[in-house]
């Protein structure tokens, strides 16, 4: 499958919070590294029409990732890379990959004015619980630390209550947390 939609709810935490659900929810003990290599048009044409594209590289392998808006959530449209294409995208040598272009092209945007800007690295945690994916995140990019909860889910009202419910049980209070490209591209301006 090349695209799925993802409804996900997410809330940035205080590392006391962060240890806190680590103990209390049944995540597994130890994390899984990745990293996103993120791209942009240097006039911000993807940020403009509510779109992010990266490279996720985890367990040595790689996926190009664009997220549309659509819905309750985000349409990902997905192309798998080799290292070595991960390598050339990074180096500037941006190849067109089947999925992904067909995307960007109807949204008028052509792979040759992408950039690569730089990356993110998560330690993360993932478990299955009452019929949603619960992510607990540690990432670093660009000096700084953050720590998130996510929660994914198959429909917006089973995810919110879900969400709500473990904020509320853990005391943890809900902010308005942009996802992980805008932290990214906000470290940048600063």
């Amino acid at each position: 499958m090349t695209q799925e939609i993802e409804i996900e709810f997410k809330n940035l935490l205080t590392k006391n919070e962060f240890d806190h659900l680590l103990d209390k929810l049944p995540f597994p003990e130890y994390s899984v590294k990745q990293t996103n290599y993120y791209f942009e048009t240097t006039d911000f044409q993807l940020k403009d029409q509510g779109c992010a594209l990266r490279i996720r590289e985890k367990n040595g392998k790689y996926r190009l990732t664009l997220k549309e808006p659509q819905g309750d959530g985000l349409l990902e449209t997905h192309d798998f890379l080799t290292e070595a294409e991960a390598r050339a995208w990074i180096a500037g040598h941006i190849a067109p990959k089947e999925h992904t272009t067909k995307q960007l092209e109807a949204r008028n945007i052509s792979v040759v004015n992408l950039y690569y800007y730089g990356s993110l690295i998560t330690e993360r945690r993932e478990v299955e619980y009452k019929d949603v994916l619960l992510v607990l995140d540690h990432s670093t990019y660009n000096g700084k630390n953050d720590y998130e909860f996510e929660l994914e889910a198959k429909t917006k009202a089973d995810g919110l209550k879900t969400f709500q419910s473990l904020m509320n049980e853990h005391n943890i209070t809900i902010k308005k947390t942009p996802n992980k490209i805008e932290r990214f591209f906000l470290s940048l301006s600063k």
